[in-house]
Parts: C-alpha cells; structure tokens; sequence
C-alpha cells in the first residue's frame, strides 16, 4: 500500500468527534475513495460505502431521494446488518456531485447526528456553486492531489531519516553530497516519467515497464477526456473542453505558454470570457492546474489577480511526459541538452506546489518579462518569486532580477530550481536544486492556527 500524508489527516479527523462532515475533492484517479476505504475499515466497526456513479449506472436506488428518512430507509434495505450506532458506524458517499442534492442534504445529515458520515468526488467546485442550498457551517472541504515527489521517494524506499536529512539541508541552504544528489535526481526524473498518479506508480513498481505505465496513463488521460464529454452532455451546452484539455502540452512549448483565446478555434475574434465554462472545469475537476497573471505582486497574491491571462498545466506530470515522449525515455533520463525540458519541469513545479497549499500566480511585464510563479509566503507576509530552470544558463534570469529588484515589491528572497547540486545565494537570489521543490510549503498547518 502507497504511503499518503493524507493519511495522517483522516485518522485524525475520524478519531475526533467533529460534528462537520469532511469532504474529500480531488481529481478523478488520485487515490481518494481507496485512502477513505482503506482508513474508514481500520477506523470503524461498520463501514458503509455508497458510490452514486455506480448506483447510477445500476439500481439506481439513490437517484431521486430528497430526504434523510427516504435515504435512511433505502441504506436499510442494503446494509442495515451494518447500521450501529454514531460511535461504530462510517457512512461514505463517494462521488457525490454525481447526486448533487446529497450536497444539500449533508447539512440534515449533521443535524440528525445518527452516524459518521464522509464524502468524495470531483468537480465539487461546479456542483456546491450550482447547490441550491450550500451546507455552509456543515462541510469541512480538503483537497486531495496525486502523489507528490516526497511521497514518491517514500514509494521507492526512501527512509524518514533520509527525507528529515534533506528537509534540514534545504532549511539550512545546504547541499546534499555528489552521491546523494546523483540518487535523489535519479529518482525524481523517473517521477517526471511516472507521475504520481497511484496506479502509474504502482505499475512502475511493480514492472519497471515504460509501456505498461504509459498504458495506465494513456488510460486516465482518456478517462478524463470521457468525463468531459459526458459533462458537455449534461451540461446541455458544446463545449470545446476536450479541445482545450489535448492543446495544454502543445501550449506549454509556446514562449508565453499562456492560454490564447483565439487559437483555442483558430477564430481571431474569439476572447476569453467566450470559453469561461470549458476553463471553470478544467480547473474545479482538477485535471488542470490553474496559474493566474498577477499585475501588482504585493502580498497577498489574491487581491490583484487578472483574470483574462491564466496558464494551464496539467495535474500530473507522468501524464504529461506520456504525451510529450510517449515510450522515450532519454529524453529524460539522459538529461539530452538537445531537447528543452522547460515545460516538464514547470509542470512539475506547478503540481509540488499545488499539492502543498499553494494558490500559483505568475508575473508577466510587457517591458521586464516573465517570472515563472509567485506564491504567499504567510511566514513573512511577503511574495515568494520562483524561476525555473533546466538547462545550464540557469543564473540567465533578467526578469526575475528586475523583480527583485524593484523596491515596491518588498521581495525579501527569490528561489530558482535547477538540476545543479550545489545551493548558492547570490544577493536575494538563491539557487537550488529542483527536488527541494517538495518543501516549500506554505506556512500553514493545523499547529500554526489561531484560535479567536
């Protein structure tokens, strides 16, 4: 079984007695139903799980239920062996957008406080907007990712004391040795190759085979452009979001890799606001990582957002990988300086960032350039600007100096990522090499919270 942090996070929540009901959201095939699964069965004597896209293609018993007694009576016809008492029983409602008045419902479910309930699903950011009733004050929301670079090591057998060692070296700005450097590099261009997607990283486990990993990859990609489909269709609306989806690695190989309206149907005319709807799911089913311009970099990010100038990667950068080199690995591997990398190693940037809390913004500046992301640094309540670099003139970034630069941004440091072992400061600037990407967290945790 994969290790998750996550993990951690559900034990916890599941060992307490909090009268909110946690949902879980996460992008299709990252892990979400398993972990609940897996941790619920540890947890509880009785553990219900109802999947409302399966109910759906079968009996449908759960279609058209509006009310708790109705749902109470029809579990009851199904489990109710399995129905004790708040203490002994987990009721899981999985892929729960899929019935979006369970949404509603969840808040009746708390009030009434007959058993433990959790939930999970997908574009969860579409169905609670589009809620008549949003449980407000009933729902804990946690977002689920694939499996970060840390997790991946952990998958590979990389030892606590290995990952403590490198969390200190990275905090203290030092260097891991040549031969630790040469390992951990290793590793991490292979997760550029299998991702974090579970299945794909237990099939390369499993097999070490390129082709048997692609095929699962090629599988979700697919998956995913089905969902989409099948969205459209509810939706009642043409939409262009498979269009969309297959053109973001051909994008990302674009000088800006900014998402052009006007190519998107080769119609000079077609603006932003045009496509709201094929980005709004992209981006709440998660198969997109969303990066917005920011045109005044002051902390917070948030307030000075442009909405019309956004990047889009892909979740997963096995996916991506799969889509860019198919079966080559040298590429890759081989580091080949003939073939630019930049837009893997953004990507992957994007996803390690994500996955630890960050919002991601770039900075765009018609005259002084580009700065690859912009994140909030809460611990220093300033903006953390991160360039990133894979080929050798990595200390080659006039943009990023005329960032730092500017004295009304209060830049306090800026981190560029390179494949280079050594970390080094040169003013503000310091470099480091691409795999302490995995700490840069975002401040938060659950300790640091203020109680008021």
């Amino acid at each position: 079984m994969l290790y998750r942090k996550i993990e951690s996070y559900l034990i916890d929540y599941l060992s307490g007695d909090s009268n909110q009901i946690l949902v879980l959201e996460g992008a299709r095939q990252v892990g979400k139903s398993f972990i609940v699964r897996s941790v619920g069965q540890r947890l509880f004597k009785n553990f219900i799980e109802l999947n409302f896209v399966e109910d759906d293609e079968h009996d449908r018993l759960f279609k058209n239920i509006h009310s708790t007694d109705d749902f109470y009576l029809t579990l009851s016809m199904i489990a109710g062996a399995k129905l004790g008492t708040r203490d002994d029983t987990l009721i899981f409602l999985d892929e729960i957008q899929h019935y979006p008045q369970y949404l509603t419902m969840l808040k009746f479910f708390r009030q009434g406080n007959r058993f433990r309930f959790i939930a999970s699903g997908s574009l969860l950011g579409i169905a609670l907007r589009r809620t008549t009733s949003i449980p407000i004050g009933s729902i804990i929301r946690k977002q689920m990712y694939q499996l970060d670079f840390e997790e991946f090591l952990i998958a590979n057998g990389y030892g606590e004391d290995a990952i403590v060692h490198m969390r200190q070296q990275y905090l203290s700005k030092s260097s891991l040795t040549e031969e630790q450097h040469r390992h951990v590099m290793g590793l991490f261009r292979r997760y550029l190759l299998v991702g974090g997607m579970p299945d794909a990283v237990n099939e390369y486990l499993a097999s070490h085979n390129v082709v048997r990993v692609r095929e699962v990859q090629n599988s979700i990609h697919s998956l995913y452009g089905l969902d989409a489909s099948k969205y459209e269709s509810d939706f009642g609306k043409n939409l262009l979001i498979r269009r969309i989806y297959d053109m973001i690695p051909s994008q990302m190989e674009n000088k800006k890799k900014r998402v052009v309206a006007k190519d998107i149907r080769g119609k000079e005319n077609d603006r932003f606001d045009f496509y709201r709807d094929e980005f709004e799911y992209l981006i709440s089913s998660g198969i997109a990582l969303d990066v917005h311009a920011i045109s005044n970099p002051l902390f917070p990010l948030n307030e000075s957002v442009q909405k019309n100038l956004l990047k889009l990667y892909l979740n997963d950068v096995g996916l991506l990988t799969a889509q860019l080199f198919q079966y080559d690995l040298r590429p890759i591997l081989d580091d080949m300086a003939s073939v630019n990398l930049g837009a893997v190693y953004e990507s992957v940037v994007a996803q390690e960032l994500k996955s630890h809390g960050h919002n991601l913004f770039y900075y765009d500046n018609r005259k002084k350039g580009e700065v690859d992301y912009l994140v909030n640094d809460y611990n220093n309540h300033c903006v953390l600007p991160i360039e990133v670099k894979s080929g050798r003139d990595y200390t080659i970034h006039s943009a990023l100096n005329a960032f730092v630069g500017n004295p009304d941004y209060h830049i306090d440091r800026a981190i560029v990522f390179t494949n280079n072992r050594e970390v080094a400061t040169d003013g503000r600037i310091i470099y480091m090499p691409i795999y302490y990407v995995m700490f840069v967290d975002n401040g938060v945790t659950l300790d640091s919270q203020l109680i008021f």
